[in-house]
């Protein structure tokens, strides 16, 4: 039986930016922010495509928070679930309106990692959202990261790396594939 990880997928800019400034409902990645997802969605190679594939399909459920919830699900995610699991939203008062494939948690992180871990089964979790991502970082429940860096500077946005306290984080790369739209790097979180 596989034993289910927990994991970050974002891409960020070398820079350590995950989206522009300005990020709003009709621009939820911010100022620029669409360029970072160019290796998903613009000249995608074989590479790229295999590895997106590979995710979605080896996922069981999702978390992610309620700043990327409320700027993507009435823009870009037209009021749909756009992964291929459930999302559990990380909120401190449930939306009034509600979207199929996504449950409010109003507990904490615990709450909706143990939620997430009902639902997935012996799939993985993926953890994505700067501040989600910080607060499972930091709370030591993350087993891996998947950075998917894209050739550009952002100098100015959300950043993925901010907020985690002055201790070292040890990671140990697993796998680095280099494809024109990203560099992707997935590291083993040393605990």
């Amino acid at each position: 039986m596989n034993m289910s990880k927990i994991f970050i997928d974002i891409t960020m800019s070398l820079d350590g930016f995950i989206a522009g400034p300005d990020i709003s409902s009709e621009n939820p990645m911010g100022k620029g922010g669409l360029r970072l997802h160019n290796w998903m969605f613009g000249a995608q190679t074989e590479a790229d495509k295999k590895l997106s594939g590979e995710q979605m399909q080896n996922t069981g459920a999702v978390i992610i928070g309620r700043r990327m919830y409320e700027t993507a699900i009435s823009g870009p995610w037209g009021n749909e679930n756009p992964f291929a699991a459930p999302v559990f939203v990380l909120t401190e008062a449930a939306p009034e309106q509600k979207v199929a494939g996504f449950t409010y948690v109003t507990d904490g992180i615990q709450g909706a990692l143990s939620q997430a871990k009902k639902v997935a089964g012996d799939k993985n979790i993926w953890i994505t959202g700067a501040n989600v991502s910080q607060q499972y970082l930091k709370a030591g429940y993350v087993d891996e990261l998947h950075i998917h860096i894209a050739p550009v500077l952002f100098m100015a946005g959300t950043k993925l790396f901010e907020n985690l306290g002055d201790q070292h984080v040890e990671l140990e790369v697993q796998n680095c594939i280099q494809t024109p739209g990203a560099t992707h790097i997935v590291y083993k979180v040393i605990r």
